[in-house]
Order: C-alpha cells, then structure tokens, then sequence
C-alpha cells in the first residue's frame, strides 16, 4: 500500500516503537507551542526533558511541526490511541505531564485553560480530578479561563484596549469617509467625461448639420443657377426664332408689296374689277387666289403667331389695339375661308 494516503502523524505511528509513547509526545508538544514568553528552542528543550524516558524512536522536529500546524485530526487520533491503549493510571499521569508543561512559569495562558479541558475530556479525566491535579500542582487553584471576547478582560489585560479600539473605529471611519470621497470623485470626474463627451458628440453633430446644411444651399443655388442659365436659353431661343420668323414675315410682306405693286401697275395700265371678298379675305393671309384649304390653314396659323395681340404686351395700348385689330381681320378672313371652301 502507498504511503501518500497517510497523513504526517500516521506515518508516524507506523514508524513508532510506541504509539503511546509517540501519542503522549504530540499532545505535550501541542501545550507547549500554546505557552507564551518562550522561544522555540526552550520549546524543544522542556519537550526533550520531558520524554526522555519515552521509547518513541523518531525525532521530535515532526511532532513541532504537527503541532504547530494545529491539526485537529491528529490531535483526536493521538487521544484516540491514548484513550484505547492507557489505564486510568497512565491518563492521569499523561494530565499530570501537561499541567507541569504547561505551567512552568507559573502562569496558565488562555488557550491552555482550554487545552487542559479538552484533554481531560478526551482522555476521560472528570473536572474534579483536574482540578485537584492542577491545585496540587500549582498549589492554586484551577479558576475558570478569562473570556477574551469581553471587554472586562482586555480592560485588565491591555489598559490601552479601548483607546486602541476608538483609534481603529476612528482610523476605519476615516478611511470609509476618505473611500467615500474618493468614489464620489471618482463619480464626479466620470460624469465630467461623460458630460465632455457628450458634448463634444453635440458638437460634431452640430457641425456635420451645419456641412449638411452648407451642402444642401450650395447644391440649390447650382440648381437655381442651372435653371436659369436654362431659362435664359430658352429666352434665346425663343428671341432667336422670333427674330427669324420677323425675318420671314418681312421677307413675305416685301415680297407681297411688291407683287401689289406689280399688281397695282397692272390694274392702273388697264382697269380690272374689284375683288370680291374670297380674294380679299385670301389677301389678309398673303395668298394669291385659288390657293388651297391647306395653304390656307397654314397661312392662318403664321400669321396668328406673328400678329398675336399677346406678343404686343410690353408695347403701347395703341399698338396693342391695332396689334388685336389686325389679329382680328385675319381670323376673320380665315373663318370666312374654311366655311366657303
């Protein structure tokens, strides 16, 4: 079988020529590191006296180190194997050694008021029995152990104890107060962060609406400048054919003028009779007689767009009057045409 599945103390009485012997020597060894105003090696010295009769075999060096490490278990084993194996006789006897141990000095230190106890229960040794062992010992008695959880105690044993405590309670609120300030800062300053960045988020959303904005009245006036760049071709365009179609209107006239001219020499050279009013109504749209229904549409819609009264409208009132009355003369010849053909 392993040996790893044995803890220190075990490997110990595995190992020991007496598990009493080696028993005895850890619970005295465990009184002993609860002794107080003793060094180490007077420790291992008054251990060494005391069991120099024992027939253990081991060095003591791993019973300190069990003993310090205040292992319960190996403490309940050690009393266990104590317990099974002594007399009466000998666990008194093993009482007997704790008690000189443990009051050389003569004082009794606290936690070995309780370690006295415990032992005695452990080994079946009634309070009785420790007490008078303890009494003809010490030649005092054993007196109930000072509860150090009471202030009565510490006013004894530390005068200072209460002021010692008020500095703690005070030093503690101190430092509470001072945590305290120290988050409500730490709380301002993260809010300042947040606050700047918020702001400076406000402002680049400011700004970006601003560019926004600045893009959106650039782009309009382009579009406002490309609109009229296209009306004002448009205003080109339409002076451009109106100057063309006056040219062929003037082209037209001076041409009819002429031909009435022609025609006018003629009549005056020989005498003709007067026109009739198909041929006067075929003059108001400069044709000559026997032109046809389609020449005549067409000769009617030139001459509405050119004597328009609309075209005259920045004119004089005089000349918007004989612009109407002329446009009037040639619907009039043009009704008077489309019911006679």
């Amino acid at each position: 079988m392993s040996i790893a599945r044995f803890s220190p103390f075990e490997l110990l009485l595995l190992k020991s020529r007496s598990q009493v012997d080696t028993a005895t020597l850890l619970l005295l060894a465990w009184v002993l590191v609860h002794r107080q105003h003793i060094s180490e090696g007077q420790r291992r010295r008054r251990l060494t006296d005391v069991s120099a009769h024992f027939r253990h075999g081991h060095e003591l060096t791993p019973v300190m180190s069990i003993a310090h490490s205040q292992d319960l278990q190996a403490i309940q084993l050690a009393a266990e194997v104590l317990r099974k194996e002594c007399s009466k006789e000998r666990s008194l006897s093993i009482i007997h050694q704790a008690i000189s141990v443990a009051t050389d000095d003569g004082a009794l230190s606290i936690a070995n008021h309780y370690i006295l106890r415990f032992l005695a229960d452990l080994l079946n040794v009634a309070p009785v029995t420790l007490a008078t062992l303890f009494q003809e010992l010490t030649g005092a008695p054993l007196s109930s152990p000072e509860d150090p959880s009471r202030d009565a105690y510490w006013q004894i044993h530390d005068p200072d104890y209460h002021a010692r405590k008020a500095r703690d309670a005070a030093a503690a609120e101190q430092k509470a107060r001072q945590e305290q300030a120290r988050a409500e800062q730490h709380q301002r300053q993260k809010n300042e962060r947040e606050q700047h960045k918020q702001q400076k988020q406000q402002d680049k959303q400011r700004r970006q609406d601003e560019a926004r904005r600045t893009r959106e009245q650039e782009q309009q006036r382009k579009r406002e400048q490309t609109h009229q760049q296209e009306q004002e071709k448009q205003r080109q365009r339409e002076q451009s054919e109106r100057e063309q179609r006056s040219r062929e209107h003037y082209s037209r006239q001076h041409e009819h003028h002429q031909q009435h001219s022609r025609n006018h020499y003629s009549q005056q050279q020989r005498p003709s009779p007067p026109p009739d009013r198909t041929t006067r109504a075929l003059s108001v749209l400069g044709l000559r007689p026997g032109a046809s229904r389609i020449e005549v549409r067409h000769a009617y819609r030139r001459m509405a767009q050119l004597h328009h009264p609309d075209r005259f409208y920045t004119k004089s009132d005089q000349q918007i009057a004989l612009a109407s009355a002329r446009f009037q003369r040639i619907k009039n010849a043009y009704d008077y045409l489309m019911k006679t053909y």
